[in-house]
């Protein structure tokens, strides 16, 4: 199941279970901007390409809360 990590690696923005946000196979975690524009559609973690996130339906968060770690990790 995925984690549906609360920020954007990248800036720390905060994302919502519901925000458009990018992940890469591995689940890092990016905003929209930062993904398509400062990573250019390449994770830096693992080099792979980005798809939207799939967002949590409502009626699911209770049982499968999304995740409360923070990952961030400072551009280059």
């Amino acid at each position: 199941m995925l984690e549906l990590r609360p920020n954007c690696e990248r800036c720390d923005k905060n994302l919502p279970p519901d925000a458009d946000a990018r992940i890469c196979s591995f689940e890092c975690t990016f905003c929209v901007e930062c993904a398509e524009e400062a990573l250019k559609g390449v994770c830096p973690n693992c080099g792979g390409n980005f798809v939207p996130r799939p967002v949590r339906p409502l009626s699911l968060l209770g049982r499968f809360p999304p995740s409360t770690k923070r990952v961030l990790k400072k551009p280059e």
